[in-house]
């Protein structure tokens, strides 16, 4: 797990190791000042030397400016190196994201993959910077200060040691205990993001329905949830201080009753006591920023695990050695195909044995759960096949680099996306040099330049997040547009017109086959009159091929085609 965090230090290694030679340095002035105070009182104030009390007085004095240069060097360097390091992991983590083939995406929810690229990763910087500072000062300012104590009084300095046992003991004891709660509570974020993030998604559809109190009890549930587990763990932590302070407390009344007799039997000056005291303080502060330190790293190794989660989480689909960087058509083949989501799980997909020649219209139909929407995901390798393989352009698609595999396979899904910025921004996600010209051919042929050209701003309309400022149907047919742009040599279009109008919907179909004959075309659709024309039609059910012909020979020979046909079409005559 280290090692996969600390690789992501890479430029700020310098700014790390400097943080920790000036926090090393400062220690070493910081542990001479008790000895000048020493000095200053046994031979300057109680010898009546001022000379001496000046000499003494001005060396702890540049001293003090020195340690307190070396303190800022110290935080800056800190918080730069550690600020870098979070900035670093949260672009390899977004980077490594991107690489996810779906059934990686599948094993963490999104508000689980926001909750680590931001809290998690907030508690590993706030964590990395105590680190890097004070697991160089305390540990060497403890060690120093327990180093000059002993050169001044052995015995005395044996208190310090029974306290640091002490410390030791608590605060191990502490820390596994809270260690539990942490774990459990980070979890805990994403069911609240999640809750958030369903609920600002969905705000239109929570308020339709008037469910704004049934999602506050969820909220208000979720955040009770880490509420508890912090409160238990905080508890926990709790005994740090206590634990601290009675170590303080014991060290100053045995110092104080032993060292008085040692002064008093003449083994002991005052300086050398005084001196003591100060070495006490920076001992018992060197274990409480410790104590710090191990509550900090306590909290952040639960945030570490789950981001080293996903640094780690493999994609499962990657470019082969030596891949085909050409797809030669838009032919596709379905050669005795079975899927599951998990391997070896129930299969989704059921031996499936198909082709389709390049520049075909095939039209997808079935009922939900037929896994339409699964067999065409399969064509761009969104998932890889359990059995069988799927062949396009005459190669297997696991032959081919992923990149130019999906860039000849342009997909318009159900749920369309639009992102924030111009339509001509959205538009040129399908190509990004893509001319004002080639746009509006693009959305002559899906139908949406009729609406485009109707706004203030036209094609330079700025869309909403989410496309709320546009209907559903306009979303499609921009969507539809944006994959024209890619030049595809096949389109999947799966339930995209389904927010059309019945006329539109056919006009598209037209100007594609007019336009785009030597594009593969997969309409998948609910409606017949989306599919009808098309030259074959692949009736599924229950993830197996109940019939593949065209239109006239299904309502012939196709007992599912021909009742969902009359359905509809017994609902267009009573409408």
């Amino acid at each position: 797990m280290l090692k996969v965090l600390f690789h992501q230090i890479k430029e700020y290694k310098k700014d790390s190791l400097l943080t920790m030679l000036f926090a090393a340095v400062e220690v070493v002035l910081e542990i001479i000042i008790p000895l000048l105070m020493a000095g200053l009182i046994d031979k300057g104030i109680e010898a009546q030397n001022m000379n001496a009390v000046y000499r003494y007085g001005i060396f702890m004095f540049v001293i003090a400016i020195g340690t307190l240069s070396l303190g800022f060097l110290a935080g800056k360097f800190a918080a730069k190196a550690s600020t870098g390091f979070a900035a670093n992991l949260r672009d390899a983590m977004y980077t490594h994201i991107q690489s996810f083939s779906f059934s990686n995406i599948d094993k963490f929810s999104t508000a689980g993959l926001v909750t680590r690229l931001t809290t998690d990763i907030n508690n590993v910087q706030q964590a990395y910077q105590m680190i890097i500072r004070m697991c160089i000062r305390a540990p060497m300012n403890l060690i120093c200060a327990l180093a000059m104590a002993f050169f001044i009084n052995r015995e005395l300095s044996l208190i310090f040691v029974g306290a640091i046992v002490f410390l030791i003991f608590a605060l191990g004891i502490i820390m596994f205990l809270a260690m539990r709660y942490f774990n459990d509570a980070f979890p805990k974020y994403d069911d609240l993001n999640e809750s958030v993030q369903e609920n600002v998604v969905g705000i239109r559809v929570v308020k339709s329905f008037v469910r704004e109190k049934f999602e506050i009890e969820k909220m208000k549930k979720a955040s009770s949830n880490i509420y508890k587990l912090f409160v238990k763990a905080e508890g926990v932590l709790a005994f740090n201080n206590p634990s601290m302070m009675l170590a303080v407390y014991s060290c100053i009344l045995l110092l104080s009753y032993l060292g008085a007799k040692s002064v008093v039997a003449g083994n002991l000056t005052t300086g050398e006591l005084t001196s003591l005291f100060s070495y006490t303080m920076n001992i018992l502060m060197s274990l409480m920023m410790l104590s710090m330190v191990f509550v900090m790293i306590t909290m952040s190794l639960a945030s570490a695990r789950r981001i080293v989660e996903v640094l780690q989480e493999e994609s499962q689909l990657v470019s082969p050695k030596n891949a085909l960087k050409d797809v030669k058509d838009g032919s596709i083949v379905f050669d005795h195909v079975s899927f599951s989501y998990k391997h070896g799980g129930v299969p989704v997909l059921r031996d499936i044995n198909i082709h389709i020649q390049s520049g075909e219209t095939i039209g997808i139909i079935g009922g939900t759960g037929s896994a339409k929407s699964t067999l065409v995901n399969l064509i761009s390798r969104l998932y890889d096949v359990d059995e069988g393989c799927v062949i396009v352009g005459g190669q297997d698609v696991r032959q081919y680099d992923l990149e130019i595999l999906r860039s000849s396979v342009a997909v318009v899904l159900q749920k369309n996306v639009l992102f924030s910025g111009t339509i001509l921004d959205n538009l040129r996600w399908g190509k990004e040099d893509a001319t004002l010209s080639e746009c509006q051919e693009a959305c002559r042929l899906s139908c949406a330049d009729e609406f485009i050209s109707k706004f203030e701003d036209g094609y330079n309309t700025y869309i909403e997040q989410g496309g709320t400022n546009v209907s559903g149907g306009q979303k499609q047919r921009i969507c539809i547009a944006r994959a024209l742009l890619k030049k595809p040599k096949i389109l999947i279009l799966d339930d995209s017109t389904s927010a059309v109008d019945t006329a539109t919907d056919a006009s598209i179909q037209k100007s594609f086959e007019e336009r785009i004959p030597d594009t593969t075309k997969i309409i998948i659709s609910q409606r017949i009159s989306s599919v009808q024309n098309a030259d074959r039609i692949l009736v599924l059910d229950d993830g197996i091929i109940n019939g593949f012909d065209t239109h006239e020979q299904l309502l012939q020979n196709n007992e599912i085609y021909k009742m969902i046909y009359d359905l509809q079409m017994k609902g267009k005559e009573e409408a």
